[in-house]
């Protein structure tokens, strides 16, 4: 049984106390946390050995939504400056080339990105599958990688033809998506503490799947005991759809096809009213909060502050690299924060005038990304580092230009421009290493991965 320690950092634990320990420790057995608290009331060797003088030592990350496929269609230039729908109807025929070789290698641009941001956990969303593509192409460059997988079980059913939004040629039968969702499940779903793979299942969205495929997964996934995703209320366009289409706003259709319940977390949840947040907070439904996708286009600002309020659990997601451009999750920490504090000035009011309104301090924005995610998941094993939970952390160190003449360690990764980091760990394996990952060649996948976009978009 393998062991690691962590000396002399700046442990920011996320517990149910807050603990910050400004010498801290870390010592680490076959994985998961055996031991935490000041440097020099812990062993002092194991088999490997991490000096951190200078950093600040964080939970993992967790990412609620992606979609790993989209980093090869970057800043396209036609869909650049379009809302969702048109800047959907414009990716899908290329969306449509995608071969499993593509799925592999995205994959693996993803979690490097991720890794390189402080991510140790991530769920993405796959809900198109052309020219042979599986799940199962996910899932093996995810290994390769080394962070946890959630990987959904997207699909679309709902084409033009039948009054969807996607194209025909990019959908598929009720009937073939069941059929794979409860293959893939049974092939690969582990739900053991320290798990790396979780299987979810996510019709992609109500404009592009039926109510009848929607509530056939839920009694699939429950059979099962698996979690549901979908995007859900992105903008007021779906809003529109959903009314017409179904006669109920996303949120009232989501109830009528069985799509509420703590095993159910949907993706930006931006168009909500109060009387939906009261819905979600009552079926223990959980957000993915998606800033920086929803800022580039401009769909509009989740109410996370009366979320949170309520009580409902909310999580961070990069959304697709197409959206994002990115896949940065500490920079969707700081987004988070900032976002809000945007959507708190748009009220006019004056924080002198009511004292009762606060603005969202970096730790909570980096509660989201730590123990809100591994909440949204429904995971109990990651999001704090804590006696029993998996060893998942990321360092940043402080001794850097982008963080001199910061005051307080915490709050500098946040409100500082977010940096590759220094380390990330997995279940005791180093990922990145003094900003490095130690899984892949990082110039071969760009090398690799720009071919293959290339490709992509030229048609090939």
């Amino acid at each position: 049984m393998k062991t690691l320690l962590i000396k002399n950092a700046y442990l920011v634990t996320m517990d149910d106390r807050q603990r910050e320990i400004a010498d801290g420790a870390l010592f680490i057995r076959d994985g998961f946390i055996e031991q935490i608290g000041s440097t020099s009331s812990l062993p002092n060797i194991a088999d490997e050995v991490l000096d951190l003088n200078g950093h600040v030592v964080l939970p993992g990350l967790v990412n609620t939504h992606h979609h790993f496929y989209q980093t090869l269609t970057r800043a396209v230039p036609a869909a650049q400056d379009a809302n969702l729908f048109n800047w959907l109807k414009t990716l899908y025929p290329i969306w449509a080339r995608l071969t499993p070789d593509d799925i592999f290698i995205s994959t693996q641009t993803a979690l490097s990105e991720l890794a390189l941001s402080g991510c140790t956990t991530a769920s993405d969303h796959l809900y198109l599958f052309p020219n042979g593509s599986k799940l199962d192409d996910e899932l093996d460059a995810a290994k390769t990688i080394g962070l946890r997988l959630h990987a959904s079980r997207g699909s679309m059913s709902l084409g033009e033809s039948k009054g969807g939004l996607p194209p025909d040629s990019v959908v598929d039968s009720e009937e073939s998506i069941l059929k794979d969702s409860q293959r893939l499940i049974q092939k690969y779903h582990d739900a053991k503490p320290g798990s790396h793979a979780q299987i979810v299942l996510a019709p992609c969205s109500p404009f592009s799947v039926t109510g009848d495929l929607m509530k056939e997964s839920a009694k699939l996934a429950r059979e099962y005991g698996v979690h549901l995703h979908t995007h859900l209320a992105e903008t007021e366009d779906e809003e529109q759809f959903c009314l017409q289409k179904f006669g109920h706003r996303p949120v009232g259709y989501m109830q009528s096809v069985d799509w509420v319940g703590a095993d159910v977390w949907f993706a930006h949840a931006v168009w909500v009213n109060d009387a939906e947040i009261q819905i979600f907070a009552k079926h223990n439904c959980g957000v993915a909060h998606c800033p920086t996708s929803n800022m580039r286009l401009a769909s509009g600002i989740a109410p996370v502050k009366e979320y949170r309020k309520a009580g409902v659990n909310v999580g961070l997601g990069v959304d697709g690299s197409a959206s994002n451009d990115g896949s940065h999750l500490l920079a969707e920490v700081r987004n988070a924060m900032l976002v809000s504090r945007v959507k708190e000035g748009l009220t006019g009011y004056s924080l002198s005038n009511d004292p009762n309104r606060k603005l969202m301090t970096a730790r909570e924005a980096i509660h989201l990304g730590t123990r809100g995610g591994a909440a949204v998941l429904g995971r109990t094993d990651i999001g704090s580092l804590e006696v029993g939970k998996c060893a998942d952390f990321f360092t940043i160190n402080l001794n850097r230009i982008e963080f001199t003449g910061m005051h307080d360690p915490v709050s500098a990764v946040v409100f500082g421009q977010p940096v590759r980091v220094d380390y990330t760990v997995v279940g005791g394996r180093l990922i990145v290493k003094e900003g490095q990952l130690t899984t892949t060649d990082e110039r071969q996948l760009v090398e690799k991965h720009n071919k293959a976009a290339k490709r992509l978009l030229a048609g090939g």
